[in-house]
Parts: C-alpha cells; structure tokens; sequence
C-alpha cells in the first residue's frame, strides 16, 4: 500500500514501538507487527492489532498504572 502521509513510500511488514498516553498514564508496547513505510516510517497498524493494543493499555490505566512497557503478545 502507499503511504498516506508522504504519499511516496511503500508500506511492508515490520514490527513497531508504539507509545501512548491517557492522562497520567504511559504506555509503551514494544515488537508490534504492521506495515511500515519504507521512505517516512510512518505505521499502520491492523483493526485486530489497534484492539489488543487499546486493551493492553486500558488494563495498565485501570491498574493505576503510571508508566507500563511491554513486549507486544497477541
């Protein structure tokens, strides 16, 4: 697929660092397969990825967690 963002590189599967942040939560999930641009570095990530990835980081903010990193398992 061509990336949206610089309109000129091709996306291929890799594994990514994605980092978010709910009001005083952090959380880092490291190893997560999508497709990356190969010009940009842009990601994008699957509908079945982003759900796993919202849910592993709705646990650490329920769990009162301030700064969560982990090692991305589907």
């Amino acid at each position: 697929m061509n990336c949206v963002i610089c309109k000129t590189g091709e996306t291929h599967p890799g594994r990514v660092t994605v980092t978010l942040q709910r009001g005083e939560t952090i959380v880092v999930l490291k190893g997560v397969p999508a497709e990356v641009c190969d010009n940009c570095g842009e990601y994008y990530l699957s509908e079945s990825v982003t759900g796993t990835v919202l849910a592993k980081a709705e646990d650490a903010v329920r769990n009162g967690a301030e700064v969560e990193i982990l090692r991305y398992v589907a």
